[in-house]
């Protein structure tokens, strides 16, 4: 599953039929906005299309998860101009620095933060870095994928 892919059935229920999804989508990523301008959002067939612009790859890589980690949703295409990158978006999106996760049945913020930090302590520097998705420490679900920022 890659950046783009996510499970259709995971994730925060936002609407009920296709035709509010992108309005909801568009609403809950505009209460959250992590530094998207011009947003719009684009829904058919359980993909979301995100338009819109930024000065920051950060904040299109935390759109694309937040967009992603909506139940109904199963690919986002990201139609993001990163005013901050000579690249294409894609290469933007999944940078060197940056890893994704989808997280297993068991699994916790700390242990996470201790399989790539070697260090359980660790965790808040995984909740800072998907404080969008991620409303509480203590409450992840299976199939969620966040940011694991790395040295």
């Amino acid at each position: 599953m890659g950046l783009f892919d996510f499970a259709k059935d995971i994730g925060s229920k936002l609407f009920k039929k296709d035709v509010d999804a992108a309005a909801k989508i568009t609403e809950y990523i505009s209460a959250n906005n992590p530094g998207i301008d011009d947003l719009s959002v684009i829904f058919k067939d359980g993909i979301a299309t995100i338009i819109g612009a930024t000065d920051s790859a950060e904040a299109a890589q935390k759109v694309v998860l937040m967009a992603g980690n909506t139940q109904g949703v199963t690919e986002v295409v990201p139609k993001i101009q990163i005013n901050d990158v000579e690249t294409d978006v894609v290469a933007a999106l999944e940078p060197g620095n940056v890893e994704y996760y989808v997280i297993q049945s068991g699994d916790s913020l700390s242990k996470i933060a201790k399989k790539y930090y070697q260090n359980a302590m660790e965790y808040p520097r995984i909740f800072e870095a998907n404080k969008e998705v991620i409303k509480d420490p203590d409450l992840i679900y299976p199939g969620q994928k966040i940011r694991i920022p790395l040295d």
